[in-house]
């Protein structure tokens, strides 16, 4: 389904019968996937919740603008209404993995109001320091332009090589390349852009706005993750009402490499909120 949003066409798909009388939980990926990556783990969540997956802009088969302005965080919060308003959805649980963790937490901060419950996978607040806020915008830059100048298979290549990605090797061939098939499918121009307009760097520091979402919030990270699991670990204090899983076994994508385990943390978190 397609919902124009600011001359932006944004895909959504219904992962179960959506009815308008159950809490829905919309789901964000992150960098350089897609709703599809969804798709498995939804069928083991509560049957009790509508569950809609997201492509992000520049994802997907979302649009992917050539104006990077169209990325920033302020427009996403205007995707994300268009998006609600269309479902006649008055408040919402956000689950967001890594940048759709972000953007979920962008929202939230935002519009706290439409906010029922957060959960947030390999999640962070930003970056507070502005020296390394620069750091992180030339990085991305750099990487922004890689993606331009190389096909797209060389940049998944690149990027699934990241160290934060180390325990995905185990996974069979077959497995690997359906996860490099579903990212290959993304448009270079989206992916570019959205780290210009959507990058760690770019984006405001949240940290210290956590204090005022007075509602429930679960934050995952894997074991394996140790920068994850430690950011996570300071910032469940900053909420009022938030618990932290670390799930066994698992890396950065834990839905990914672990589906049982994040799986049973989602759904504990959906049954007590």
């Amino acid at each position: 389904m397609k919902i124009n949003s600011d001359y932006v066409k944004l895909n959504i798909e219904h992962f179960n019968s959506f009815n308008r009388e159950r809490d829905t939980v919309l789901l964000f990926h992150g960098f350089s996937g897609s709703l599809e990556d969804w798709l498995d783990i939804s069928t083991s969540l509560d049957s009790r919740f509508n569950y809609t997956g997201v492509d992000l802009i520049g994802h997907g088969k979302s649009d992917s603008p050539t104006d990077a302005a169209k990325y920033y965080p302020d427009i996403l919060v205007r995707y994300i209404d268009d998006i609600l308003k269309r479902l006649s959805i008055s408040k919402v649980i956000i689950l967001g993995y890594s940048m759709g963790g972000k953007a979920a937490l962008f929202y939230a901060v935002n519009k706290p109001e439409k906010i029922k419950g957060l959960i947030l996978e390999s999640t962070t607040a930003g970056i507070e320091n502005e020296n390394d806020r620069n750091e992180r915008i030339k990085s991305d830059e750099e990487l922004a332009q890689y993606i331009e100048k190389n096909n797209i298979e060389n940049f998944v290549e690149l990027w699934m090589d990241k160290e934060i990605f180390n325990t995905q090797r185990r996974f069979s061939n077959e497995k690997l390349s359906n996860i490099k098939r579903k990212k290959i499918s993304n448009s270079k121009t989206g992916l570019a852009n959205s780290l210009r307009g959507f990058g760690t760097g770019v984006t405001p520091y949240l940290g210290d706005k956590l204090s005022t979402l007075d509602f429930p919030v679960l934050l995952i990270s894997g074991e394996l993750d140790s920068k994850f699991t430690q950011i996570n670990s300071e910032m469940v204090n900053q909420f009022p009402k938030a618990e932290h899983k670390i799930i066994a076994n698992a890396g950065h994508n834990t839905h990914l490499e672990e589906p049982k385990r994040f799986a049973t943390a989602v759904n504990e978190f959906l049954k007590n909120n």
